[in-house]
């Protein structure tokens, strides 16, 4: 036991100087196997158990044929134990059956004996791996810079998702919709935005968005919901029962989006003789960055 305590303090003390030299291939093959432990320890436990059924059935095999033989295999007597026999007997340490007597703790359940086995040494070198296997995950993963921590790959990968999403919807341009319009802000998006929005509709909310027929869209206040998604669907589908038409025949999908991308840069921009506010306030998660072109032009 004081051996094996020892070999153990050996390896966990050699982990930092085997991490540190490991090559830039290496450091990625080690990072996918803690990547992947589950596949990897279930593959290890597949194996382990198809061994110990082999050997199993090799036992099963063994003992029938030298019940008919009516004495030990001449197999046995030239070959000896397999290797897979050996290495089942170390992994389970069982006590011969002529010697527990010795280890007999005295308690009978219902003709069940409790011997004072030890722990297989399966199990406890698979404990001893698991602090090896800890103290190795704790140094790649918070300790050094081959592997990120949870919190890091989780921004990592929010970051890379939204660059694939604002790829993809710039690569449909046309395939947007209340679910997903995003506000984009590049000022010649919004000079196109502003451009319609003075054709369409500067004739009811007028040309500076301080209102008319239609309600102020430089306040905070709004009827049918502040977000880019509510401005847009109100775009879209428009407001009947109050004499908004719906523009989707008439506009496309991305250049509405433009639309309500500039709509949202008229916020306090606290035209001259602005309507009265109408609605709820809507409270923005983030305030819409205006650009310095669109400032000057208003």
């Amino acid at each position: 036991m004081k051996t094996k305590a020892i070999n153990l303090i050996g390896v966990i003390l050699l982990l930092p100087t085997i991490t540190f030299s490991t090559p830039t291939a290496g450091s990625a093959k080690f990072q996918w196997i803690f990547e992947n432990i589950v596949l990897v320890l279930g593959l290890l436990v597949i194996i382990a158990v198809f061994f110990s059924l082999w050997n199993l059935a090799s036992a099963i095999m063994n003992q029938k044929i030298d019940e008919l033989r009516g004495g030990e295999s001449i197999e046995t007597i030239k070959k000896g134990p397999s290797i897979f026999k050996k290495l089942y007997d170390k992994s389970w340490n069982l006590i011969p059956m002529d010697k527990e007597a010795d280890f007999d703790l005295g308690h009978d359940y219902d003709g069940i004996r409790e011997l004072d086995n030890s722990l297989p040494p399966w199990w406890t070198y698979t404990f001893y791996l698991t602090i090896v296997w800890a103290i190795g995950y704790i140094f790649v993963f918070h300790m050094s810079d081959i592997g990120q921590s949870q919190s890091t790959e989780y921004a990592v990968e929010m970051e890379d998702a939204r660059i694939a999403k604002r790829n993809f919807l710039a690569s449909k341009p046309d395939d947007v919709n209340e679910s997903n319009v995003i506000f984009v802000g590049d000022p010649e998006a919004l000079e196109i935005g502003k451009t319609r929005f003075i054709l369409s509709c500067a004739a009811c909310h007028n040309v500076d968005g301080r209102g008319g027929v239609g309600p102020n869209l430089t306040d905070e206040y709004w009827i049918n919901g502040g977000s880019i998604q509510d401005i847009f669907k109100t775009i879209k589908y428009g407001v009947p029962q109050k004499g908004m038409i719906a523009w989707a025949s008439q506009i496309q999908p991305s250049t509405m989006q433009k639309v309500a991308s500039y709509i949202l840069t008229l916020q306090g921009t606290n035209p001259p003789e602005p309507k009265a506010p109408q609605g709820e306030i809507y409270v923005r998660e983030e305030p819409i960055q205006v650009t310095e072109a669109i400032e000057e032009e208003q």
